[in-house]
């Protein structure tokens, strides 16, 4: 056990990436759905940073959080579905907080790493991508 414990091989890939994205998804559901079931409430704080309108702004925030969100749950295109999250949270990073210390932009920053992450490692073998796309012997 100790040799295990020592070894730089990873345990279980496949199982460290599903935990990352049922973590890192369920997040991006949270704060999505938060949004979504109080859509009126929010919508008037919402600011219009990038110049298509505070609502349009707004829904496609929802879309990236919750639907996006959902799919990385999944496994379920994980790759395109994090596009949107890592594009909110550059947007977020760099506009909306792009004066304010770095102390208030560390979580947009800590999401943009870790999309990066997701990206790079895909949904591994416990997903609904592995099952549709894995090749059959």
């Amino acid at each position: 056990m100790k040799n295990r414990i020592l070894d730089t091989r990873a345990f279980d890939s496949d199982l460290s990436v599903l935990l990352l994205r049922l973590i890192f998804g369920g997040l991006f559901v949270f704060h999505g759905f938060t949004k979504l079931i109080a859509f009126n409430k929010f919508l008037p704080m919402f600011q219009d940073v990038i110049g298509i309108g505070s609502k349009l702004s707004f829904i496609l925030v929802i879309f990236a959080e919750f639907g996006c969100g959902l799919l990385i749950v999944l496994g379920l295109f994980t790759r395109l579905a994090v596009i949107p999250i890592f594009i909110t949270m550059i947007v977020v990073f760099f506009i909306t907080h792009g004066k304010d210390p770095f102390v208030m932009k560390l979580l947009p920053f800590v999401y943009l790493l870790l999309c990066f992450v997701i990206f790079v490692n895909g949904s591994g073998r416990y997903s609904v991508d592995y099952l549709i796309f894995r090749k059959r012997n």
